[in-house]
Order: structure tokens, then sequence, then C-alpha cells
């Protein structure tokens, strides 16, 4: 084994820039891929974080104007959401609906204090469900109850930058916020991981509407489907389109009327892009591949020409076909697997830093996240790359290595 990394290294060394070339070409070919398949994979996380927080298969409804009269009625009408809107989704689409929650915004509602500190923060009136269609991460206390809801509690659960803008290093559970000088005791601190620095407050629904004068209103409907499908879940978005229009009597061909958002649609969407590039990216890691074995081929075949006399010798002395080819393709794969290790271990190393780098660009602006996040390369992936570019290496090899063992020791000598 000794003598053949010997006989290995002093062949490469008569040829040490040649040798350096065609390594630094197979190196820079699975490094290229390495650093794409990272890449691919920081644009797909960032995007997925953008979805982290909400259900996949919600749907988001709100209400506009009229842009078309209908029945008597003018264009220009302001479409009001109520109660009965939710309880018409709860009845109707009971078997295609997981999740049901109504919200009420509370615009203006006035300064949130406590103690000495104070600040304007975004309230929002929601229903228990809602934890599971605007996903948060709870880090103290409990979410919003039934029971909250239905014996009309004054209790909020706050955002983490809440907490910190109001109660400092104070343990919030349990202490009174007030509300428009309304007192809420504050159960719970979340972090929402879709808008992370949002300052946000939570409170029940019914609560909301009764304490600051909501009457029966909703601003908007949330509904999480059953629909396992962008199809399915589309049949529902329809089905809950048409019904509200008719309930409102909004015409037919008006678009306008109602927004509503597929979060399921638009998450598809984004995974279909991605599988493209992710197909991009492979396409041209490979060719950038494939051009270095090329290489590896071409540096072989110079020198088992170089070699011929060598080689000629090497017969006349009793070599086989079969030590000739071995030699040529230990020098082949030698080459390939090296090289493919510098480039394997280069790309891993700087995607790793790169996403300790972002890690810590993140703590300070989390919106790094919702962009280009976690750029790794799967190392099982890496590995098998690897692999291939060795088994590439012994087929590169192979050629130049059948041509020196077929080579006659009598036409070898007289070569010159």
């Amino acid at each position: 084994m000794f003598n053949a990394f010997q006989e290995i290294f002093s062949t490469l060394k008569q040829n040490k820039l040649r040798a350096i070339m065609t390594g630094f070409s197979v190196a820079w070919g699975i490094f290229m891929l390495i650093l794409l398949l990272g890449s691919g994979n920081g644009l797909q996380h960032g995007m997925e974080n953008n979805f982290r927080g909400t259900a996949k298969n919600a749907l988001w409804i709100w209400s506009r104007q009229t842009q078309v009269a209908h029945e008597g009625l003018q264009a220009g009408r302001r479409i009001q959401f109520t109660d009965e809107d939710y309880d018409m989704l709860v009845n109707q689409f009971n078997d295609d609906l997981s999740n049901i929650s109504g919200r009420f915004r509370l615009w203006g509602s006035g300064t949130v204090t406590y103690k000495n500190e104070y600040g304007d923060y975004d309230l929002e009136g929601v229903m228990p469900e809602f934890q599971h269609i605007q996903i948060v991460d709870m880090e103290q206390g409990r979410y919003l109850n039934k029971i909250d809801l239905e014996q009309f509690r004054k209790v909020a659960i706050i955002s983490v930058p809440v907490k910190k803008a109001l109660f400092k290093e104070e343990d919030p559970i349990g202490k009174y916020i007030h509300i428009d000088k309304v007192p809420f005791m504050v159960v719970g601190t979340f972090i929402n991981p879709e808008r992370r620095d949002d300052e946000q407050i939570y409170i029940p629904v019914k609560t909301a509407q009764r304490v600051f004068n909501g009457g029966n209103r909703l601003n908007q409907l949330a509904v999480s489907t059953n629909a396992l499908t962008v199809a399915e879940n589309k049949r529902v978005e329809e089905a809950i389109r048409s019904t509200l229009m008719k309930r409102h009597r909004i015409a037919p061909e008006d678009k306008q009327a109602l927004g509503i958002w597929n979060t399921l649609e638009h998450f598809k969407q984004a995974q279909g892009v991605f599988m493209g590039i992710r197909i991009f990216v492979w396409v041209i890691g490979i060719m950038t591949i494939i051009a270095g074995i090329v290489g590896v081929s071409n540096i072989m075949i110079i020198l088992v020409k170089e070699r011929t006399k060598e080689i000629g010798i090497r017969k006349a002395i009793g070599a086989t076909p079969w030590s000739v080819i071995r030699l040529v393709l230990s020098e082949s794969v030698f080459i390939t697997t090296l090289s493919g290790f510098f480039g394997l271990v280069a790309g891993m190393g700087l995607l790793a830093a790169v996403s300790m780098v972002l890690q810590n660009i993140a703590e300070g602006n989390p919106g790094i996240e919702r962009s280009f996040y976690n750029p790794t390369a799967d190392l099982s992936v890496a590995v098998s790359a690897l692999v291939v570019l060795i088994v590439a290496g012994l087929i590169a090899g192979y050629v130049p290595a059948r041509r020196a063992s077929g080579i006659k020791p009598i036409e070898a000598l007289h070569d010159e």
C-alpha cells in the first residue's frame, strides 16, 4: 500500500501544475454544488419562515367595499362581518373546517399602561381556536380558553416585546395592565414566530366587543380547513366566498367585496418555485462536477501517453494488464477523492460560517429569517455527491487505463 502511494505521488510530482489544476477543477465543482444546495436551502428556509406562524391550510377572510350595485343596493357599500357570520361558518362548514375564529381589532383603543410604563400596541380580540390558525409559541402561562370567552373575562396574553416594554425584568403573570383604563390580568406571554418584533396583545373577542363598544362586529374571520390539497382548499374557499356573498347581498361578479388569502395555495406555489430552483442548482452543480471529471480523464490520457515507454517496460518484465489498469485508476481515484474531499469540507465549512453569522444577525433583526436563513446542505447529500465523484473518477480513469493495458511492450519501447 505504501509503495502504491509512493508511486502515485512520484507520478503526480512530475506533473505538479497539471495535477493541481485538475484537482482544483474537481474540488471547485463539488464546492460549488455544496454552496448552491446550501443557498437554495437558505432561500427555502426563509420562505418557510414566512409561513411558520400560520397554519398551512388556513383561510383569512376580510370584508371590503362593494364595487357593483346589486339587489337595489348601491356600489360602495361597506361589508361588515358579525358574530352571525361566524355562527354560519360553524353550522354550514363544520365538516370542512378544523378551527374557526373571529377577530376584532381594537383601533384607537387607548394607551396600555402598567405602573409607570405605557405604550400603544396592536390589540386584538380573538377566540381560543385562533392559536391553531395564527400559531404562537407560549413562553409563560397559558393561551385564552373557552371559559375566558363565555364569562367575558378581562384577561390578556401579551407578546414578549410588550412584556419587555411594560414589565422589564418583572414576571407579568397574574399582574394587571390597563387598556384604555380597563384592567386586564395577564395570563400568558408568547412569541410570534412570524412577526417576532410585533408588540401584540390578545384578549377574548367577546370581552373586547362588550368592553370597547364593538357590539357583535368582527373585522375578520380566520379558519383552518381539513383540506390536504390545494384543490380541496380552493373548493372550501369558493364555497365560503359564495355563502358570504349571498348572505351580504353581494353581486356574484363583484370579486373585490371580500378578500380571502389562501395560505395553502401560496405555500404550494412557493414550494413549486423552490423545486424549480433546486433542480436548476443540481443541473449547474452536476455540470460543474462533470467538467472536473473530464479534466481528470484528460490528464490521465496525457499521463498514459507520456509514460508509454515506462508501461512497456513494466509489461516486458511481467506486469499484467490488470496491474497497469490498477495503476492508472489509483491515480485517477486519488485525485478525485482528495480534491472532492477538500471541496466538500470547504463548502460545508463556509455554509456553517454563514449560518452562524445569519443567526447572530437575526437576534437583532429577525426579519432576516424570512428572506435567507440557515443555508446548510444535507451531510448525507454531500457525502453521496462525494461517492458519485469517486465513482466518476473511476470511470474517467478507466478509458486511459484500458488503453494503457493494451500497449504492446515492443511498440512501447520504440515510442518517442
